[in-house]
C-alpha cells in the first residue's frame, strides 16, 4: 500500500470514527435537553401554588417563562422566594433551606429518562449552593443559586431552548 493510499485510508477511519462519535455524543445531548425540559416543565407545575405565597405579580409570573433566556434577569427577590416555595412544593429544600440532595435525585429520576441528568443536575445545584453559601437571605441565596445554574447549563449545553419549551406549552394546551 502507498504511501498516498495508507494517508486515505486513515483519513477515512478518522472520518468513520468522527460520525459514529458524533451519533453518540448528539443523541445522549438532545436526551438531557429533553429531560431538563421535562424538568423545567414539572417543576414549573408549581409555580401557580406559589404564586401568592411569594408575592409574584402576573408580570413577574410572566417573566418566570423566560427562564432559560440569556437575558433573564435575576434581580427579583420574589424570584427567589417562588423558586423556594416551589423546591419545598417538591421537598427539595432541607429545613435549612439548602438542597435535598436525595429528594432532588429522586425528583429528576421521576422523569423519563432522568437518570442520565439526576447526578450531574445535583452536583451543579450544590457547587452552586458552595458559591452562595455566606448569603444569610434564603430566597436571594436560592435566586443567585438558580442563576449558577442556569449559566452552568448554558455553557454545558444542557438548557432547553425557548423554542423548545414553547412548543411543548403549546403542545399541553392544545391537549387540554
Amino acid at each position: 500500500m502507498s504511501s498516498a493510499e495508507r494517508t486515505r485510508v486513515s483519513t477515512t477511519a478518522v472520518s468513520v470514527v468522527a460520525a459514529c462519535l458524533l451519533t453518540l455524543l448528539v443523541p445522549g445531548l438532545r436526551a438531557t435537553v429533553d429531560v431538563m425540559k421535562d424538568v423545567t416543565l414539572g417543576f414549573g407545575e408549581a409555580l401557580q401554588h406559589c404564586r401568592e405565597e411569594s408575592q409574584l405579580t402576573e408580570e413577574k409570573m410572566e417573566e418566570f417563562f423566560h427562564f432559560w433566556r440569556e437575558d433573564f434577569r435575576f434581580d427579583a427577590r420574589e424570584l427567589g422566594c417562588a423558586i423556594k416555595c416551589m423546591s419545598h412544593h417538591y421537598n427539595l429544600l432541607t429545613d435549612s433551606h439548602r438542597m435535598h440532595h436525595e429528594n432532588t435525585h429522586e425528583f429528576v429520576k421521576s422523569f423519563p429518562n432522568g437518570e442520565v441528568l439526576a447526578a450531574e443536575m445535583v452536583s451543579i445545584i450544590h457547587g452552586c449552593e458552595q458559591q452562595h453559601h455566606s448569603e444569610p437571605d434564603h430566597c436571594w441565596r436560592i435566586l443567585r443559586v438558580a442563576e449558577c445554574f442556569k449559566v452552568t447549563c448554558l455553557r454545558r449545553s444542557l438548557a432547553p431552548t425557548m423554542e423548545l419549551l414553547m412548543a411543548e406549552f403549546i403542545m399541553e394546551a392544545e391537549g387540554s
